[in-house]
């Protein structure tokens, strides 16, 4: 019997979602960085976006990103998170190319690669109203400037990220603002900046409406390529598989059980219980599987189950008129919530297959 709680995942899938988003996404001029942090950086994830024609990678953990040069992965990787100064001398010998929006960083990276006899680029990001990460506007060129004075950095370009903190989407506005900034920087520094990232996954509907992409020549995907889906509305995108990635969990009591609690209700393990419908006596099964290993309210349960709640380490469903005994298993589907959560917890076993 194979260990349970596990990921099944379809690298054949992922291939075909990656294949399919690189030839879109090449008719209007963009390149596809392959994003590697909601798998862990797993090297057999990176190697298909690869074999699928991805040219560069990228992921928002240096440990990650040193998980995929150990196992022999000699691609640029993209370090997609300002770096922490605590951490320079790794970014420097592991990735090729680092974001940042700190001038304090990019002097820390600059004399970390002159110590390490390497030369880091650097691209800086751009605050364009989702109020995460970036550099606002008027203040880019003073730091292009001061980076272009550092010994050891090279000054690659720049780049956005929107809907991931306030879910700001990608429109003709803010992406005109990015071309029109980097046409504005190249013009006063006498340079044609390689790399122009508009964004992520969000900003795929923008560029298949038939947009004017105008400077964009580069999108970091992740969620479109792993799950098939619009970070914007999370519906299927045309063509992609919707299901590289299940979660199967292990039955470990199954009972007949009242739906409601009895006695005084107060804070439950993760706060104030939210309300229960009373219907009667249910089939209630518990799963080996909880709030540590995946996030319960990214689970897509199958047809006929119920989620009716998560602790810890148990998820509880109500299983209607599907007979279930210990030793069982139910496989999920999962969003991206769940699916970082799964792949970050060394409870959970990864099995990739080619189906």
């Amino acid at each position: 019997m194979m260990r349970a709680p596990r990921l099944e995942i379809d690298l054949r899938k992922i291939h075909h979602n990656t294949g399919i988003l690189v030839e879109r996404l090449a008719r209007h001029g963009i390149s596809v960085s392959g994003i590697t942090k909601a798998t862990l950086g797993s090297p057999d994830i990176a190697r298909v976006l690869l074999n699928a024609g991805v040219k560069t990678l990228g992921d928002s953990r240096i440990e990650n990103i040193e998980t995929m040069r150990k196992a022999g992965v000699s691609t640029p990787i993209w370090l997609i998170r300002s770096p922490m100064i605590s951490q320079v001398d790794p970014v420097v010998t592991h990735a090729d190319i680092s974001f940042n929006t700190e001038l304090d960083v990019i002097k820390a990276l600059s004399a970390a690669a002159q110590k390490a006899g390497r030369t880091h680029g650097i691209v800086l990001m751009v605050e364009l109203g989702d109020l995460r990460e970036g550099i606002m506007p008027e203040d880019v060129e003073s730091i292009v400037r001061a980076t272009l004075d550092l010994p050891n950095v090279d000054f690659k370009g720049i780049g956005a990220n929107l809907a991931c903190r306030s879910g700001v989407s990608p429109d003709a506005k803010n992406m005109g603002e990015l071309s029109a900034l980097a046409n504005s920087l190249d013009a006063t520094f006498n340079f044609e900046m390689d790399i122009v990232s508009g964004g992520n996954s969000a900003n795929l509907e923008w560029v298949f409406s038939g947009a004017d992409t105008g400077r964009i020549n580069n999108l970091r995907l992740g969620e479109s390529i792993l799950l098939g889906l619009n970070p914007l509305n999370r519906e299927p995108i045309d063509g992609l598989h919707i299901d590289a990635f299940k979660l199967v969990a292990e039955v470990i009591e199954s009972k007949l059980k009242p739906s409601q609690p009895r006695g005084e209700i107060k804070q439950a393990a993760f706060g104030t219980p939210p309300p229960i419908t009373n219907q009667g006596n249910i089939s209630q099964v518990l799963l080996a599987v909880g709030e540590q290993d995946t996030d319960s309210d990214g689970l897509i349960p199958p047809l006929g189950f119920e989620i009716l709640g998560a602790s810890s380490d148990h998820l509880i469903l109500n299983a209607g008129d599907n007979r279930l005994s210990a030793g069982d298993e139910i496989a999920f589907q999962l969003n991206y919530s769940a699916l970082l959560r799964a792949m970050t917890s060394p409870f959970v076993a990864k099995i990739y297959s080619i189906q």
